[in-house]
């Protein structure tokens, strides 16, 4: 176990793939560039608030100095940087984009793998456009337990090591409409393979940069992709396919524990197939497939939680798009994207077996899910509680679901327990209880949850924080000892609150 300091540093992004000449510098286009070299901004009085234990063992770190974390100090062998990209910003190209307010310290080579730190909110970079590049406190929490609550989950995430306050404020209009306020500064240090994004790719395709485009390709695949070779069109494809099925997996897994992005931009996409960029997120209370947190998308509901899985084939499609100019017969694609359909259909049929504890998804089962969900929306109907409460269930009735119910008055208690019986004959009155309570949390960030643990945080006082953060290490365990505080629906006075109903991009 060591320091920061002693680790094992590599720089492998910035050695095989074109940079910026200049090192940081003001917000500006940066043309032929993967990456811009720049400097975080030290914190003026740095303390460590958060950390995961779970991270620093992976990492064999047993010390975590919040001068290095919180953007204060740059040890040997880093060399920071901030990744250039572009990307479609609700369905309309943005063009440059970029690491607005992240910053690489470079990569960690550990016994069988290599993981990128990276900070989040530690200064200005060339893609900081019109913003300071710094993060506030509230979203930092919400960063950190998200991301952290996700893995424990079983849905493919980026992580997050620390979360440091940095003694500043920071200026910030919350939803955008005018009233600024200056709350507590933070940085987030975030961990994955990589931050590269299908923007990454997008931007050089889209300038016509074509050698840039090959280079980050050739870099992607050699040290991400072991088994891959995009030499030809038939190993560009195999490989797309991949990508392509990881994404399937991810939005099948934000489907089955009722997560909704927010704000599915195509510079917001793992090439990875983790979920990366934790903003407007949220998690569905009320059973509404038609629900998006982000108050940017209201009037469209582009990103809303039933329409994910179609957003995440519009993105791959874009990706694609971008690989067209390295293509012989970009007509080859058109099965990448087939690919994507195929794999989400699969992943989704087994999502419902195993939350519906059926021991295969057969074609028949498709009106029980389909009627399910029909049912789920017809009132007010907590999604979590419900599936958590169907895994032990005893007996075709709805009586013992009633606590999922905002107002059980409205309950259609016919309706359902026709629907149980039908699902109680179809798995001969034992279901897979293993499956279903393994894939039915108990416990998941609910926004109102998240909102409590920052006003405590702000006042000075991070309990709350760290009993969530145990809290949701164990996410499918019974856990009795916090059931009563957080087995439960949105309470009233979340219901409209910003921060648990509302949330913008700055969240």
């Amino acid at each position: 176990m060591g320091t920061l300091e002693s680790l094992t540093w590599f720089r492998r992004f910035l050695d095989e793939t074109p940079g910026d000449s200049e090192v940081g510098g003001r917000a500006r286009q940066v043309p032929q560039a993967c990456w811009s070299r720049v400097e975080p901004t030290p914190a003026p009085n740095p303390e460590l608030l958060l950390s995961s234990s779970e991270m620093a063992t992976r990492l064999d770190l047993d010390t975590l100095d919040a001068i290095v974390l919180g953007g204060g100090k740059v040890t040997a062998g880093m060399d920071p940087y901030a990744q250039r990209y572009g990307g479609h910003q609700f369905g309309n190209w943005a063009g440059q984009l970029g690491d607005g307010r992240a910053i690489t310290l470079g990569e960690v080579q550990l016994s069988n793998e290599v993981l990128e730190l990276q900070l989040k909110g530690a200064g200005s970079t060339p893609y900081s456009r019109f913003a300071d590049g710094k993060a506030v406190l509230r979203s930092s929490i919400r960063e950190f337990l998200c991301s952290e609550a996700m893995h424990h989950l079983g849905v493919p995430t980026t992580r997050a090591l620390s979360l440091v306050s940095t003694g500043e404020m920071v200026l910030r209009d919350m939803m955008y409409d005018g009233n600024q306020a200056h709350e507590p500064g933070a940085v987030v240090c975030r961990v994955a393979p990589s931050f590269i994004r299908f923007g990454s790719f997008q931007i050089h395709s889209a300038m016509g940069d074509i050698p840039t485009l090959k280079s980050l390709l050739e870099h992607t695949v050699n040290h991400h992709f072991p088994g891959h070779d995009v030499a030809n069109d038939a190993g560009r494809v195999k490989w797309l396919s991949h990508v392509a099925e990881q994404t399937a997996l991810m939005i099948s897994h934000w489907m089955r524990v009722g997560f909704v992005h927010g704000v599915m931009n195509t510079d917001n996409m793992s090439i990875h197939g983790l979920t990366i960029d934790y903003g407007p997120y949220g998690w569905l209370e009320d059973y509404n497939p038609g629900w998006t947190p982000n108050t940017t998308d209201l009037r469209t509901r582009r990103y809303r939680y039933g329409q994910q899985p179609q957003i995440g084939a519009w993105n791959v499609a874009r990706l694609l798009e971008a690989m067209v100019p390295l293509m012989d017969e970009p007509e080859l694609l058109h099965d990448v994207l087939e690919g994507y359909t195929n794999a989400y259909s699969t992943f989704q049929n087994e999502m419902w077996a195993s939350k519906l504890g059926l021991d295969e998804f057969r074609s028949d089962d498709e009106t029980l899910v389909r009627d399910l969900n029909e049912l789920l929306q017809r009132v007010e109907t907590d999604m979590t509680l419900f599936f958590r409460l169907l895994s032990s269930i005893q007996e075709p009735s709805v009586r013992p679901l009633s606590d999922a119910f905002y107002d059980t008055s409205t309950i259609p208690t016919d309706e359902w327990n026709a629907w149980l019986s039908a699902w109680w004959e179809r798995v001969n009155s034992e279901p897979d209880r293993d499956a279903m309570l393994s894939s039915n949390p108990k416990y998941v960030l609910r926004n109102w949850m998240a909102q409590l643990a920052i006003d405590a945080a702000e006042s000075g006082d991070v309990s709350i924080c760290e009993e969530l953060y145990t809290l949701l290490k164990n996410p499918y365990d019974e856990q009795v000892e916090f059931e009563e505080k957080w087995f439960q629906k949105r309470p009233e006075w979340a219901r409209h609150k910003i921060g648990c109903s509302m949330l913008s991009c700055s969240s």
